[in-house]
């Protein structure tokens, strides 16, 4: 008897600019590349539609979902290749002066059915490993709770962005709520990128026994030059293995798949159980 196919996800890598039409035909390439590969799902960076030069700029280019010329033609791309697509974008806040910082699932029916804004905003201004300083909280507005997972051709799927890999509380709750897959579309600045990037994408794959997907912006953004991305877009499966790996600037505009096995899921966790002591030290919900 002909075993069952496995679920496939692609990640794909992007270097996002002002320009809305560009980013978005940069996404539409990957999604042509992603269902030619036989991908069930292509996971995208965070702020795919645009990384601006100022909060001014940024706010200026944020859209409504509803309106927004990326959104709806990433939607377009999802119903005309029969493909899932998670995407982080910019959506409109109740504060005039500042947005959310929003993921996307949409279903290759084209519909938005899930949405997650990030929590954890990146404020730091480290000399640590290279200069760093930015302040995230200045332009957006910090979501206020997880998305319980959802079913997908994958498995059951948490959402998370960014700098919340450095929050494990935040997967192992979505861990407790049953996640199988635990997303991380990143914009990780190059200095805490190599440095950190890596190890943290494996350590919450390991310690929530969870695939891990994180897409990953990467290059410069800017004219300027002040924002440069890591990339080095990763697919994690639950024991910590790296199945899927992008480079650097080089595979600016590629995809990596990989096989999504829940079974391995069930093995590891059957195989290794991890018995909190809540009693001692909480609950995390």
């Amino acid at each position: 008897m002909k075993a069952a196919k496995m679920p496939l996800a692609a990640i794909g890598q992007i270097r996002s600019t002002a320009s809305l039409s560009h980013n978005l035909t940069q996404c539409e390439n990957l999604v042509r590349k992603a269902a030619a590969a036989g991908a069930d799902a292509l996971f995208l960076p965070e702020a795919s539609d645009y990384i601006a030069s100022t909060p001014t700029q940024s706010l200026s280019l944020c859209q409504p979902l509803s309106t927004s010329p990326f959104v709806l033609g990433l939607q377009a791309a999802a119903k005309q290749h029969n493909i899932s697509i998670n995407v982080g974008v910019h959506e409109p806040s109740p504060s005039p002066s500042k947005l959310y910082n929003t993921l996307l699932w949409i279903t290759p029916t084209g519909s938005i059915t899930h949405t997650y804004r990030k929590l954890h905003l990146f404020d730091v201004d480290l000399s640590t490993g290279g200069s760093v300083s930015l302040r995230e909280s200045a332009s957006v507005v910090a979501g206020t709770g997880l998305t319980p997972p959802f079913p997908t051709p994958l498995g059951n799927m948490g959402m998370l962005i960014c700098f919340d890999v450095r929050f494990p509380e935040a997967s192992g709750a979505l861990r407790a709520r049953g996640a199988h897959v635990i997303t991380y579309p990143s914009a990780f600045t190059v200095a805490t990128g190599a440095a950190h990037w890596e190890t943290l994408v494996r350590a919450r794959a390991i310690e929530t026994q969870c695939y891990v997907v994180a897409a990953a912006q990467v290059g410069v953004h800017d004219e300027e030059g002040k924002r440069e991305s890591w990339g080095r877009g990763l697919i994690v499966d639950a024991w910590g293995t790296v199945v899927a790996r992008l480079g650097g600037a080089e595979d600016e505009g590629e995809v990596a798949v990989a096989e999504v096995d829940l079974g391995l899921v069930e093995r590891v966790r059957g195989g290794m159980v991890l018995r909190r002591r809540e009693g001692v030290y909480g609950v995390v919900e």
